[in-house]
C-alpha cells in the first residue's frame, strides 16, 4: 500500500482518486477551495462532475496543503493546466528531494511554452517528475470501465513502480520514456477536438472527422517529432488513442466547446455554457508559438486559432483547410 496524495478535486482528480483507493492504497484530495472540500465531505460526491460517483469515506479530503502532503510515497498532480505552476510553487520546502510527481493534467503553458513537466522541474528540480495520459474520460474511469494508458519516466524504475501503483483488472498500464512524446500529444490532441466539434457543430459528417483526426495526429507528430518525441508515441494510447475519443465523445469538454462556436456561439459564450475549463483554448496559441518555434506547418492549429481569437467564422475555416495547395500525402 502507497500513501497518495492527488493535487486537485475536479473530475479527474477524482477518478483517479477512486481508482488509486480501489487498488488499497491510501488517497488524501487536496484542494486549494476549501468550499469544494467542504462540499465533498458533505455530500461525498461532486454533482456537477460527476453526479452519482460515490467518493469513499476511507478517501480523505482537506485543503490544508502541509497536511495533504505529509508521509506521502508520491504526487499526483490534478490540477487544471493553467494552475500546474502555481501549485508547484507552492510545494517548495514541503516536499523532500527525490519525491516522485505524476502529472495527469494536459496542456501547455502560454508563453513559456513549457510542458506541464517541464514547469514542474523548472519549480522542483529535486523531483522525479513523471507523466501518465491516454484515452481515460474521468467519468468512465471513475465508474469502473475499462481504460488503458501510459505512465512516462525518464527513469525506467520509476515507470514500472508506477505501473504496478495504477494498474488494475480495469485500469491497463504501460511504460514509456518518452516524457516529451505523451505531452504534446495529450495538449495538442484538444486542439484538434476543438476543430472537430466544430465541424459537428456545423453539420458536416463522419468524412470531415476522420480527416481532422487523420491529419491533426500528422500536425501534432511532425511538432513532437521535433521536439525530441518518438514516432510510436503519437501513434499510440497517448497520441491517436487520446485523440480519437477526444475528438468523437461527448464527455469531451473540448469537443462540446467546438460543437457550441460551430453553432455560432462566441468563444467566451461556449466556455460558460461547457462550465469547465476547456484546455484547447488554453493550449491553442501555445500551439500555434510552438510550431512557429519549430518551423512546423500546422494549418488545422492556425485555423482553430483564427477562430477563437480573430473572429474568423468556422465554416470559412473549413474552406480555408479545403482550398490549401494540392499535394501528395
Amino acid at each position: 500500500m502507497a500513501e497518495i496524495t492527488v493535487l486537485g478535486a475536479g473530475s479527474w482528480a477524482l477518478g483517479i482518486s477512486i481508482l488509486l483507493n480501489d487498488n488499497g492504497h491510501k488517497v488524501t484530495v487536496w484542494s486549494a477551495l476549501p468550499e469544494e472540500i467542504q462540499l465533498l465531505k458533505e455530500k461525498r460526491e461532486n454533482p456537477k462532475y460527476l453526479p452519482g460517483v460515490r467518493i469513499s469515506e476511507s478517501i480523505q479530503l482537506t485543503d490544508d496543503l502541509e497536511e495533504a502532503v505529509s508521509g506521502f510515497d508520491l504526487i499526483v498532480m490534478a490540477v487544471a493546466s493553467k494552475f500546474t505552476r502555481e501549485t508547484a510553487q507552492r510545494l517548495k520546502g514541503l516536499i523532500p528531494d527525490g519525491s516522485i510527481i505524476v502529472n495527469v493534467a494536459k496542456g501547455i503553458e502560454a508563453g513559456s511554452l513549457y510542458t506541464l513537466s517541464e514547469i514542474i522541474e523548472e519549480e522542483l528540480p529535486a523531483a522525479k517528475v513523471c507523466v501518465l495520459s491516454g484515452p481515460s474520460h474521468a467519468e468512465e474511469v471513475a465508474r469502473r470501465m475499462p481504460t488503458l494508458v501510459t505512465v512516462a519516466s525518464k527513469n525506467d524504475e520509476t515507470a514500472k513502480y508506477l505501473q504496478e501503483i495504477f494498474a488494475s483488472p480495469v485500469f491497463r498500464v504501460y511504460t514509456s520514456s518518452d516524457v516529451v512524446g505523451i505531452e504534446i500529444g495529450g495538449a495538442l490532441k484538444n486542439v484538434i477536438a476543438l476543430a472537430a466539434g466544430m465541424g459537428d457543430g456545423l453539420g458536416y459528417g463522419d468524412n470531415v472527422k476522420a480527416a481532422l483526426i487523420t491529419r491533426g495526429i500528422h500536425e501534432i507528430s511532425h511538432l513532437a517529432i521535433k521536439m525530441g518525441a518518438k514516432i510510436e508515441t503519437l501513434y499510440g494510447l497517448s497520441g491517436m488513442g487520446d485523440l480519437i475519443v477526444t475528438c468523437d465523445s461527448m464527455h469531451s469538454r473540448n469537443r462540446r466547446a467546438g460543437i457550441l462556436i460551430g453553432q455560432g456561439k462566441s468563444m467566451d459564450e461556449a466556455i460558460a455554457e461547457v462550465n469547465m475549463v476547456v484546455e484547447g483554448i488554453v493550449s491553442a496559441k501555445a500551439a500555434k508559438d510552438l510550431a512557429e518555434k519549430y518551423g512546423v506547418e500546422m494549418p488545422i492549429v492556425d485555423q482553430v486559432n483564427q477562430v477563437l481569437f480573430e473572429g474568423l467564422d468556422p465554416r470559412e475555416g473549413v474552406d480555408n483547410l479545403m482550398m490549401r495547395d494540392l499535394k501528395a500525402e
